[in-house]
């Protein structure tokens, strides 16, 4: 599959937000200066962005967040528009329900990345069956686990001491730490994604 390899740290500055491409305990901003990369004017000078370039920026945002390439993510709005529903909130449950983003939001992974590379190396399991496809589409009531031969992986563990110090506790998500498990209880709530996306804007931008 197809992948970003360029600078990662580049992206979260474009957007002026940590978008999760690093872990660590060290904060992005002692990283980085996600307010102006060299040489650029400080931003409250800049011209007034134009409406195309508001709402390419919000969609830029979001599918950088979730670590997809264009083709992917306009087919995810693509599906979004024709389920039943307001399009902006089947986008982000199905981006939130995709597999590699449920292992990164239970803490097995440091990063999106790590999760797919974990996916795809059939690490994680999902109702005890190996699942190696990243975009697998997480139902209700389906558990998440890593599998019992990665459990002890030293990557497994440090992802988890870090996601107990950075990451919260999602509604709809319940962990189950001792056995590398966690199941989804109910569908994504977008005002507990710790970050914030103008879904509206994303889909004035396709719907033009």
């Amino acid at each position: 599959m197809a992948k970003y390899l360029g600078p990662k740290l580049r992206l979260s500055r474009r957007e002026g937000e940590d978008l999760g491409f690093k872990s660590g305990v060290r904060p992005i901003e002692q990283k980085c200066n996600l307010k102006t990369k060299p040489g650029e004017p400080p931003r409250n000078i800049r011209p007034r962005a134009s409406d195309y370039q508001s709402h390419l920026r919000a969609k830029q945002k979001m599918r950088r967040y979730y670590g997809l390439l264009e083709k992917q993510f306009r087919n995810y709005y693509l599906k979004a528009a024709k389920a039943k529903g307001d399009t902006g909130s089947n986008l982000i449950d199905m981006l939130e329900r995709r597999l590699d983003n449920v292992v990164y939001r239970l803490g097995f992974a440091r990063t999106r990345a790590e999760a797919r590379q974990i996916v795809s190396h059939k690490l994680i399991t999902v109702d005890g069956a190996p699942v190696n496809i990243a975009s697998y589409q997480v139902g209700d009531g389906q558990t998440v686990a890593v599998a019992p031969k990665a459990r002890g992986y030293a990557r497994i563990k440090d992802a988890q001491a870090v996601a107990a110090q950075q990451r919260p506790d999602y509604e709809w998500l319940r962990p189950d730490v001792d056995a590398c498990a966690g199941t989804l209880v109910a569908a994504p709530d977008k005002t507990m994604l710790g970050v914030f996306f103008d879904e509206g804007m994303v889909i004035e931008y396709y719907s033009k």
